[in-house]
Formats: C-alpha cells, structure tokens, sequence
C-alpha cells in the first residue's frame, strides 16, 4: 500500500467504527486489568521492570494478565491514528496551521494534568508519576510539530525507534539527582526507584507506537468507505506476520528480547517486557490488534452492530479517555469498613468487573449525548 501525505481528500470515509470496536475492545480489557490490580491479590504486573523472575503463581494467573497487554500498544496506537484523522479534518474545513498545533498542544497538556490529578492518586503511585496517560500527551505535543514531516519520514523514523531503543544510551544524564533520574524515566528507563518520581511509560518507543498509528490514519484517510471493507484481508496478513516475527524472534532469543525466555514453556515463551516495550511484546500486541480491527470491519456492516455487547463496546471506544478516567475511580471504590489489604479471588473479581462495565456503559452513553450537544465546550478534549 502507498504511503500517503496528508493533505485533503476528495474522498470521505465517514465514521470508522472498527476503530471505535478496537479501542472498545482494549478499554473493556484495560477495565479488568485495573480491576484486578485493585482487588486481586495474585494478579502481578511490572514485567521488565521486575527483572526476569516470574511473580504469578499459576499460568491462569499469568494469563489472566497477559491478554490485557494490548491494551496500551492498542490505546497508543489508535490515537495517533485519531490524530491524524482529526487533524485531516480540520485542514479540510481551513483550519491554519498554527490553530492545528496549538490544539494539539492544549490536549497534551491537559492529559498530563489529567495524568497528575486524577490518574496517578487513583493509582496511589506518587504525585509525578508517568504513566501512560502522560506519555500520550507529550507525545501529542510533540506530533504538534512532527505533524509536518513527510509521512514516510514519520513511518520510518517509528520503525528505527521501536527497533533500536534497547540501544539508547541516557548515561550522559545524571543519575544521582531527582530530575535527572525523572529525565530518565520520561524518555526511556521506567522504574519505581526514586519516588515520587516514577513512571512505566516512556517516551521511547511509545512515540515510535504513536507515529505507527499516525502512518495508518493518513493511508485511511485516501480510502472512501467502500475501499475500508477491503482492508480486511490485508490487516489479518498483517497480524499474521507480527505473530509469525514474534515466534522467530523469541525463538532466537536475542534481539527484540529485553526479557530472555528462560524456557519453552508457555509462560517462558509468553512472559516479555512491557517496561519499556521490547520488540517481541509489540508483535504479539500490535499483531492481535490487526486481528481486532479486522473482526470489527467484519461485523460492522451487519445491522445489529450498534446494539447490543458490541454496541457497548463501540461506546466505550467513542469515549475512551472517559472511560479511563471513570474506572479508575469506580473499581477501586470500598465499603466503609473495609481492610485496606482486603483482596478477592478471581471469581467475585469477575463480577465486579462486569458490575463495573455495567455502570460504565450508562456513564459513558451519556457523557456521549452531552458531547455531541456540546461539540465545541471543553468536552471536546475528554
């Protein structure tokens, strides 16, 4: 497929709603992360951060886990395919480009106060925490200047990124000072070591994701609606070579591998770094994500799309960073009286995350109406 700028197209894709179905899908599963991280005593995280040992007590565990790391390649991903779309958008009705950046600009900074003063309490994680919520915002600042570089230049330079930032070399930035060592966490070493200056989500590669998803919302953006039923077939062989490089590249246990299997277990094979993201974890997830996007062109010429579980699933990725916002605070929510070290098993925790979704749903159609009431208020930017 041909790389293409972006610049205003006499063609109109209307509304998307695979990538809607796909963004729903990653926030239902963030949800049960988050879920889990609150109330279950077993379900563990920091892989890569933590060093090789494996902290779960049973592969189901460990499963129960691992199918929730789409999440934020997906979450990354489509919002620089967003970005791109939007900014589409708004060449196409005159907007300058200054007003573009500026935008831009504003929404970065919004979800960095998003991130500090609501996100990071939720997580009890210190007052500056990066996190991923952070890390979009800077990136979308940065994009506010990147925006007009060549779209191969951006495809490449993401590529370049992704493949070669084990490689980045911060040493030249003092370690032994806060904000230095938070310097470094921001671009490129996630750790707790110093709190409160902590993150997981640096810069590097995420921005490398972002530019990725960028790439794929300008070639969206020359297709017209009949020409996005065909992208079914090339998304699915897409994902199938991200699935086929991950079992070559975890195979030979070398580059790509930030975390070493140990093993030829399924955990073994399965268990690799997300703090930073290594190759290997972004073919498993941004392989499953094509597959996810795909299934979502499948269904979404049928009738019943829009209803339904899959209605609600197109819900919540119209109003993501809602979501993400909201369910934080709903799924760490006690009952007076309760022990702070309470935990459930996995069981009842299924059901608070159904509950959870439950009330979601209802809180995310409405938010929906009100900002399309409002399309111009600050509603705009959640």
């Amino acid at each position: 497929m041909k790389l293409m700028s972006l610049s205003p197209s006499k063609q109109k894709t209307g509304r998307l709603f695979f990538i809607d179905f796909t963004r729903g899908i990653v926030m239902v599963l963030m949800a049960w992360d988050h879920v889990s991280g609150f109330w279950n005593r077993y379900h563990q995280g920091g892989e890569g951060v933590m060093g090789t040992a494996r902290p779960f007590i049973s592969t189901s565990w460990f499963l129960s886990r691992f199918i929730t790391h789409y999440c934020a390649p997906t979450f990354i991903f489509l919002a620089g395919t967003v970005l791109a779309l939007s900014t589409l958008k708004r060449i196409e009705r005159g907007e300058s480009g200054f007003r573009i950046s500026i935008r831009m600009i504003i929404r970065g900074v919004l979800l960095l106060v998003f991130e500090y003063l609501i996100v990071s309490p939720a997580f009890e994680t210190g007052a500056y925490y990066f996190g991923v919520i952070a890390c979009i915002g800077v990136c979308f600042m940065i994009f506010s200047i990147a925006r007009k570089l060549p779209t191969s230049m951006i495809f490449g330079a993401s590529l370049l990124t992704i493949l070669n930032h084990s490689f980045l070399d911060l040493s030249f930035i003092p370690n032994y000072t806060w904000w230095g060592h938070y310097l470094r966490v921001i671009i490129h070493e996630p750790n707790f070591q110093w709190p409160p200056f902590t993150g997981l989500y640096p810069i590097i590669p995420w921005i490398g994701v972002m530019g990725l998803g960028w790439t794929f919302g300008q070639l969206l953006s020359g297709y017209d609606s009949e020409q996005i039923r065909y992208l079914e077939r090339p998304l699915k062989i897409t994902g199938i070579s991200a699935l086929a490089l991950f079992f070559i590249v975890r195979g030979m246990n070398g580059f790509g591998n930030l975390l070493p299997r140990n093993g030829v277990s399924l955990v073994d094979w399965l268990y690799v770094s997300k703090y930073p993201p290594s190759l290997s974890f972004l073919l498993w997830t941004l392989g499953g994500m094509c597959f996810m996007m795909a299934l979502g062109l499948r269904l979404q010429d049928r009738v019943n799309f829009e209803r339904g579980i899959s209605g609600a699933i197109i819900i919540f990725g119209r109003t993501a960073l809602f979501f993400y916002l909201t369910h934080l605070w709903i799924y760490r929510l006690r009952l007076p009286g309760t022990p702070p070290l309470f935990y459930l098993p996995m069981t009842p925790t299924i059901g608070l995350w159904l509950i959870g979704l439950f009330v979601l749903y209802h809180l995310c159609s409405r938010y929906y109406l009100l900002k399309r009431r409002y399309p111009k208020s600050l509603l705009q930017y959640i």
